[in-house]
C-alpha cells in the first residue's frame, strides 16, 4: 500500500515551502481568503510557488471567488490545482474547472451524516473531495479552525473521486484518524503552527512522519 499523501495548507514564505518539501509532503496550499491569518498576496504567493520543487502539487485555496479573482490568481501564480472552500455549487465547480483547465478540489464541511449526501453530487464534477469539519455558523473562517468531526461517519464509505481528510488534525492524532477512516490523503493547517499563520517546521515534519508511518490494516474503532 502506498504512503499516505499529506497536504500542508497555508504556506506563506519560501522558507516554509522548503520545510514542507523537506518533510515529504505531496501538496502545499496557498490561501487567498483575505480574512484568514494564512492569506497571501499574489506577489508573495508567486514567490512561494516558485520555491516549490518539481512534483510538489501547488494548490490555491479560494472561498466563493469570482471569475476575475480566479483569473488574476491563475495568471500570477504557477499552480497545479484549485481548491474551492466556499458555497460553490456543483455547476460552479464544473465552470471553474472548464474555465481554467486545472484540476479542482471541492471542500465539503461535515458535522453529521446528513452532510455526507453532498459528496456524491460534487464527486461527479470535482477531481478530488476534501472532507473537513463544518465550521460553526458564526465562524469567520470556513476551515482552518482546528475542529474535528466524528471520523466514524467515514468508516467503510467510498466515493467516485480521491478524497482527503481534514479538520483538527495534528501530529498526535493523524495516525488514529487515518487508521479509523482509511484516508489515504490528509490535510493540515493550524495543527502544525506555532501561532496563527506561522508554520512550525518541527511540527510539519512530525505530522508528515506520523501520517506516512501508518500501514494498511483493520481500522481501529474507538
Amino acid at each position: 500500500m502506498q504512503d499516505v499523501r499529506v497536504k500542508i495548507c497555508g504556506i506563506r514564505t519560501p522558507a516554509e515551502m522548503q520545510a514542507v518539501s523537506a518533510a515529504g509532503a505531496a501538496y502545499v496550499g496557498l490561501n487567498f481568503f483575505p480574512k484568514s491569518p494564512r492569506f497571501v498576496t499574489l506577489d508573495d504567493a508567486r514567490a512561494v510557488a516558485l520555491a516549490a520543487p518539481d512534483g510538489l502539487c501547488k494548490v490555491a485555496l479560494v472561498v466563493d471567488a469570482d471569475d476575475a479573482t480566479l483569473d488574476a490568481i491563475v495568471a500570477a501564480v504557477p499552480l497545479d490545482m484549485l481548491q474551492l472552500h466556499g458555497h460553490e455549487s456543483p455547476a460552479r465547480v464544473a465552470e471553474v474547472k472548464a474555465r481554467h483547465g486545472l484540476p479542482v478540489m471541492k471542500v465539503i464541511g461535515v458535522a453529521d451524516e446528513a452532510d455526507l449526501a453532498m459528496l456524491q453530487d460534487y464527486s461527479l464534477v470535482a477531481d478530488q473531495i476534501l472532507i473537513d469539519a463544518k465550521a460553526p455558523k458564526d465562524a469567520v473562517l470556513p476551515g482552518g479552525n482546528g475542529l474535528t468531526f466524528d471520523w466514524r461517519l467515514l468508516v467503510g464509505r467510498k466515493w467516485l473521486r480521491p478524497w482527503m481528510l481534514a479538520g483538527g488534525l495534528t501530529p498526535a492524532n493523524v495516525a488514529d484518524a487515518i487508521r479509523l477512516t482509511g484516508a489515504r490523503q490528509v490535510d493540515v493547517a493550524s495543527g502544525v503552527e506555532s501561532a496563527p499563520g506561522v508554520k512550525d517546521s518541527a511540527k510539519v515534519a512530525a505530522f508528515v512522519r506520523a501520517a506516512k508511518e501508518v500501514k494498511g490494516g483493520v481500522p481501529i474503532l474507538r
